[in-house]
């Protein structure tokens, strides 16, 4: 009877934090936009939101994943930042935004990459797409399998520039996505959305971005307008330790869109907590491994698990432990053998999969058989 309770066991329970009374906290501000949401950097969590899974026009936000796939193509050398690039003259007669490149003048990644992440330049773009793929046009084949691969459910891109196109669509949840993935494979190229201005052939554009000049904590990302898409903003902010990011979509002119982001951040950061549950490689539990050439398992995360909360409100957490059961060898590490269960005043927040984190073998004949005898034994 006791072996059979101990491969029935499944269950383990603990309390990360104490209980404690409480705190008032405000509701997310109302925005004066169309489509809004916030999530916190570390946890990836959606602090605020409103309308973030309308289709709407992304204008020049469309430019981030241009910007990604540019750098994937730096980063696997299929593209340098001292490559010199070709301006064609659908580059050249670019509608909108435009850097000011050339056919005539030579112009290097890097530049162009300044020239469409600083000044929003649509001419640069169609000149970095034709570079990755030859044309603008497969170089949208290449934007739409990348969000597929992102899972941008709701988006789908036309063109590398983001001029309007029925069928050219994105949410401020995909967005959002799509801006912090930038931030998490690509961290060497982020520090290109701080800059403020940028020169190229004498002429000087500023960064559209006001928060960079108007809050300090604020080092990125992207604006976008079109006179159907209205005043668009995606900001990032780090006050240390935490980054949070908005998205704030059809606002009715600069001011609104850097006011109304700026709300929002400074809401998130007052009125929310994010706190580490568990470090990266730290063990959760232990769990009964049989016929394997070890007993027990540690099990926990690959990264490390941060939960987002309203402020004060950490002390509320409990988090179950609830283990596969009974879990026979072979064991690979990385594989999910239960799951963590996070309570706040005893109603749901999260569930996260628990992997293991060390791999266990079968054991041999001689091994199972010693186990055996001293589970006969015990």
């Amino acid at each position: 009877m006791r072996f059979l309770s101990v491969l029935l066991l499944s269950l383990v329970s603990f309390t990360v934090f104490a209980q404690s009374t409480a705190p008032l906290v405000p509701a997310p501000p109302a925005l004066a936009a169309r489509s809004w949401l916030l999530i916190d950097w570390q946890s990836r969590q959606v602090l605020a939101e409103r309308n973030a899974d309308e289709r709407m026009e992304p204008a020049s936000l469309t430019k981030l994943m241009t910007a990604y796939l540019v750098f994937d193509a730096i980063k696997q050398k299929r593209l340098t930042l001292t490559q010199t690039v070709p301006v064609s003259m659908q580059a050249y007669k670019a509608e909108g935004s435009r850097m000011f490149i050339d056919p005539k003048q030579p112009v290097t990644v890097d530049e162009l990459l300044r020239g469409m992440i600083v000044q929003s330049g649509n001419d640069a773009t169609i000149a970095l797409a034709e570079a990755v793929a030859g044309s603008e046009g497969s170089f949208a084949d290449l934007m739409n399998k990348q969000a597929a691969r992102m899972g941008l459910a709701n988006s789908h891109f036309m063109n590398a520039s983001g001029l309007p196109d029925p069928q050219h669509y994105s949410t401020a949840r995909d967005l959002a996505t799509l801006a912090a993935n930038v931030i998490r494979d690509f961290p060497e190229f982020f520090p290109l959305y701080s800059i403020r201005e940028y020169t190229y052939n004498k002429i000087r554009q500023g960064n559209r971005n006001r928060l960079l000049g108007s809050d300090p904590t604020v080092d990125g990302m992207k604006t976008g307008f079109h006179k159907t898409a209205g005043y668009c903003l995606i900001a990032t902010a780090l006050r240390p330790p935490r980054r949070l990011l908005s998205v704030v979509l059809g606002t009715d002119s600069e001011d609104a869109r850097a006011q109304e982001s700026q709300k929002l951040l400074n809401w998130g950061f007052q009125f929310n907590d994010t706190v580490r549950l568990y470090e990266k490689g730290a063990p959760v539990g232990t769990i009964p491994v049989y016929k394997g050439s070890r007993d027990v398992l540690n099990a926990g995360f690959t990264d490390d698990l941060y939960l987002s909360v309203p402020s004060g409100m950490a002390s509320r957490l409990t988090a179950t432990f609830e283990s596969q059961q009974p879990l026979v060898a072979p064991v690979t590490a990385g594989q999910r053998v239960g799951v963590l269960k996070v309570t706040m005043d005893g109603k749901p927040v999260a569930d996260y999969p628990v992997v293991a984190l060390e791999s266990i073998g079968v054991a041999s004949f001689f091994g199972r058989t010693w186990d055996s005898l001293r589970l006969l034994l015990k």
